[in-house]
């Protein structure tokens, strides 16, 4: 099931079919659908569709284009129809410095006025943002700190830039991509898409605009937005369930609607790989990681009451064959479970799969002994987490345990070592824009000191 979080189905384009055209979403596998307000005349328009359909929601606001013909009753209205408890955001709202259908300084005017309503009545809401970044940007840091964790709204129909992106996010805003990321001139916009973090990225048609590839030409309805999601899973090098659930997740999260993720995910499935989730104890607190405030990966909870048992874990696994390899991974450090690690695997080696293990390199110090000849012919592949390319960095930014300071880089460098006597495939790990650290050099470590696989992830994404 997928969700298309902007639509105009209220829109003339749809009048001689609205009703069938809302039941081929639904045949086509669309959960929810938000039907977006642009006007006061759109949002009750909205409202109603939203009143005759429970998977329809609204949304009531004032586009840019539309700002200037704001009179003495326009908030009023609005502050009326946000009340209704299905109208879920104010939007959608913004800057259009591209066709100016309303003056600029109107348009920043109505900008700020409609977004402290929104903060008044409690609402997210949705941005429309063309050709004026600095603008947009400059308002919101007015009414919204930066707090990548807040649930500041969407931003519509994502065209910007990686800044424009970067700064969004920082605010707390989802990103949103239309058909236009499945259009060939749109190489741009797709490596942007690359970028944007599982749980805060949305798909949507705003149809009946922006058909996607393949159907380009055509008038855009809401059944086509698997074109876009299948697309963004594509250039993320997920399946489309993975893109499907952690959309689902995020809407949950933004607006209260579906279901949220159950906690103590014990195995979960992302592309064609199995993840084992052991523990949520680590003896790094890394910068970058949500391990504690947030620990949702790819729309799995991973937040654990208690740690399960190595037989808990082995029945986890419904069938090794469905999997090209089964993961010791999770928000915790797999190897404080070390026993856990090998009776797993050895069963999981017995039934023919394949075994790699995600580790920040603590091993052999947590375990006090060199644990890799424990691990030959158990384990297929091992990831380590270098991440710095100095002793004094690692400290500042993956926060070690005080007792595994000043020492700790250099015990996991050793680490990386010694797996590749013992494990057939080494790799070692950063992540990627972190303060005083040289990637190149991390990477120059990795390749000429080691002689293993080198992988850089960037330090927003995880899965």
């Amino acid at each position: 099931m997928i969700i298309d979080t902007h639509v105009h189905v209220d829109a003339d384009a749809f009048d001689e079919d609205r009703e069938t055209v809302i039941e081929r979403a639904r045949e086509n596998g669309v959960q929810y659908m938000v039907n977006i307000g642009c006007d006061i005349k759109s949002s009750y328009r909205s409202m109603e569709l939203a009143e005759q359909y429970d998977f329809i929601y609204a949304t009531a606001g004032i586009h840019p284009h539309d700002v200037k013909s704001i009179d003495d009753n326009t908030y009023s209205h609005l502050k009326q129809l946000l009340r209704h408890p299905k109208v879920i955001a104010l939007g959608e709202i913004g800057l259009d410095f591209f066709k100016n259908y309303s003056p600029h300084d109107v348009q920043r005017t109505h900008f700020r006025q409609q977004i402290k309503l929104a903060r008044e009545m409690d609402k997210p809401i949705i941005i429309h943002s063309r050709d004026a970044k600095e603008d947009t940007l400059a308002i919101l840091s007015e009414f919204y700190p930066k707090d990548p964790n807040a649930h500041s709204g969407i931003f519509h129909c994502f065209s910007g830039d990686q800044e424009l992106a970067d700064k969004a996010l920082e605010l707390g805003f989802y990103i949103s991509f239309s058909g236009s990321v499945t259009f060939k001139k749109t190489e741009e916009l797709r490596e942007v898409a690359k970028t944007i973090p599982a749980d805060r990225l949305f798909a949507e048609t705003d149809c009946p605009y922006l058909t996607p590839v393949p159907h380009r030409g055509k008038r855009n309805e809401p059944a086509y937005v698997n074109h876009t999601a299948e697309k963004l899973a594509e250039i993320r090098g997920l399946t489309i369930e993975d893109v499907q659930r952690t959309m689902s997740l995020n809407f949950f999260q933004l607006f209260g609607i579906g279901d949220n993720a159950k906690t103590g995910t014990v195995s979960y499935k992302i592309r064609n790989s199995l993840y084992l989730n052991l523990t949520q104890r680590c003896t790094a607190d890394c910068v970058f990681c949500t391990r504690l405030t947030k620990p949702v990966v790819q729309g799995y909870d991973l937040a654990l009451k208690r740690e399960p048992t190595a037989q808990e874990v082995w029945e986890s696994i419904d069938d090794i064959r469905n999997y090209e390899e089964i993961v010791f991974c999770g928000f915790g450090e797999p190897t404080l479970r070390l026993n856990v690690i090998k009776e797993v695997a050895q069963k999981i080696k017995n039934a023919g799969g394949r075994v790699r293990l995600n580790t920040n390199g603590h091993g052999n110090v947590i375990n006090k002994r060199n644990i890799l000849p424990e691990l030959s012919g158990l384990v297929d592949e091992i990831s380590v987490s270098l991440n710095t390319d100095t002793s004094e960095a690692y400290d500042e930014i993956c926060q070690p345990l005080p007792m595994f300071r000043n020492g700790i880089y250099d015990k996991i460098k050793e680490f990386i070592a010694e797996a590749k006597k013992y494990i057939p495939e080494v790799q070692a790990t950063i992540v990627t824009h972190q303060k005083n650290v040289d990637e190149t050099q991390c990477e120059n470590i990795i390749n000429e000191e080691f002689g293993v696989k080198y992988r850089a992830r960037r330090y927003n994404l995880v899965g």
